[in-house]
């Protein structure tokens, strides 16, 4: 036979699967605080792992500081370069940055002159409109025609302008 709970009980059971679902929600968070082992096998390999294993070191890490911050006042490391890490003499390196500047101020100048000719098409492709002859003889404009030929022109300048700008910029940092 099935009996009713009191509504009061009801009550209570629904506080408890809240209280249950809760808890449940906080277990993800108890296997992120496993210990980290590393083992070294006889080749050399190098294994981390959160299981244990034998011979291997446990390994004791602090706290991971999730902040984006620098916690102290410590100033930033700055990066050593390794003890077989090949060196330029600056005699080499001076030379390789005259010809990088001697290439871009090339690329600047094709570049202008590439604006020059697309800013002169898109001139002409203005000057010259599509046009049709109809079947009653008149010559009519054909404006989506005409419409899509310009701005794939001036997407062209555009293009050329952009990389005019950018290589400009590059010839500045490089200065």
């Amino acid at each position: 036979m099935l009996r009713c709970l009191p509504i009061r009980s009801e009550l209570h059971f629904a506080s408890m699967i809240k209280i249950l679902l809760m808890l449940c929600g906080l277990c993800p968070s108890l296997y992120a605080q496993a210990d980290i082992y590393k083992h070294v096998d006889a080749e050399g390999h190098v294994t981390y792992s959160n299981i244990p294993m034998k011979d291997a070191v446990r390994l004791n890490l602090g706290p991971l500081n999730s902040g984006g911050g620098k916690t102290d006042g410590s100033s930033p490391r700055t990066s050593s370069t390794p003890a077989g890490f090949p060196r330029i003499d600056p005699n080499t390196q001076k030379q390789r940055d005259n010809k990088r500047q001697i290439i871009l101020t090339d690329e600047l100048k094709n570049e202008r002159m590439a604006l020059d000719a697309a800013k002169q098409a898109l001139a002409e492709g203005q000057e010259n409109p599509e046009t049709f002859k109809g079947q009653d003889g008149k010559t009519y404009r054909n404006v989506s025609k005409y419409d899509e030929k310009i701005k794939k022109l001036q997407d062209d300048v555009n293009l050329h302008q952009q990389n005019i700008e950018l290589l400009e910029k590059e010839l500045g940092t490089a200065r």
